[in-house]
């Protein structure tokens, strides 16, 4: 039977391993386990974030949202209220693009909210 080397197939994975964590510190980029602990470990904080990511987004349009209201005179809630009373369907990512770029429309929005609250 022939004797099969690994060489080149150990190789190529340790060299994709070190090339992912190529910015970490010390040993975490040079040494083999330890690269691929701290992948194995950036891998779960990567996935986690990806989540977080967009929570923190939806956080920022409701925050805007919510400026815009109190300069308009009403609370968030009412406003919300309001608008699904009315049956007005606009998503948070307009209104709050709204309510930075347009205060006009935004403003029309808070009147129909308003007038349902």
């Amino acid at each position: 039977m022939v004797r099969v080397s690994y060489g080149k197939v150990t190789r190529k994975r340790h060299k994709r391993v070190l090339k992912k964590v190529k910015g970490a510190w010390g040993g975490r980029s040079k040494l083999f386990k330890r690269a691929a602990e701290t992948l194995d470990r950036g891998m779960v904080y990567a996935f986690e974030h990806r989540k977080q990511r967009k929570r923190e987004i939806k956080r920022l349009w409701i925050t805007r949202i919510s400026a815009g209201c109190r300069m308009a005179g009403i609370t968030y809630s009412k406003f919300i209220d309001g608008l699904n009373k009315a049956k007005v369907s606009v998503d948070r990512k307009i209104m709050a693009d709204l309510a930075v770029s347009d205060e006009k429309a935004f403003k029309e929005l808070v009147n129909i909210a308003k007038a349902k609250a």
